[in-house]
């Protein structure tokens, strides 16, 4: 599918969007989740980004189905794992609800998702690291102009980067 879609230069009110996204989701399924980490983009100051709040809520395991019935009580579809092992995505379809929060992609993720580990890592790493970062958002800035129209071919020229910078990440994390 193709069709517009926007990056933008970091935006200090996607900090806010996301305090606003998990004090929503904390108050609602409070006692079934362990915490909620802001990811992606959005999450790693001076990064240019889709503005677009990617979270992932943090569930200890057992508790999927639980999520999953409260999350479809306020209109939230079950995507599946979209292809990534060990983190759930979620897609809203309840119109008023989208109107009421900033817009965000929301997947689920058990304590000790892997995937949740490779969200961690990169944001951190990024955040840390001045010149990876300015690279990153060079090459997104380059992508982006190179595919305005095409949002799947854009993430899938930038993928080889985040796995190079995955790769460097978890190198630097865990001296692997």
């Amino acid at each position: 599918m193709t069709y517009e879609f926007k990056i933008e230069e970091y935006n200090p009110e996607w900090k806010k969007w996301f305090t606003q996204l998990k004090e929503y989701f904390e108050n609602y399924l409070s006692d079934l989740i362990i915490h909620i980490e802001h990811v992606g983009s959005t999450a790693i100051p001076n990064m240019v980004a889709k503005p677009i709040i990617d979270m992932d809520i943090v569930i200890k395991e057992g508790s999927f189905d639980e999520i999953k019935s409260k999350l479809k009580e306020i209109g939230y579809f079950h995507q599946g794992d979209l292809g990534i092992e060990e983190r759930e995505a979620f897609k809203l379809l309840n119109e008023e609800l989208k109107y009421s929060l900033p817009p965000h992609h929301l997947y689920v993720c058990n304590e000790d998702s892997k995937e949740l580990k490779r969200h961690i890592t990169f944001r951190d790493f990024l955040r840390t690291n001045k010149k990876e970062l300015n690279e990153f958002c060079q090459i997104k800035r380059k992508l982006f102009n190179k595919y305005p129209n095409d949002r799947e071919a854009y993430i899938e020229a930038k993928d080889s980067v985040v796995k190079e910078i995955l790769r460097k990440a978890l190198k630097d994390h865990y001296n692997v």
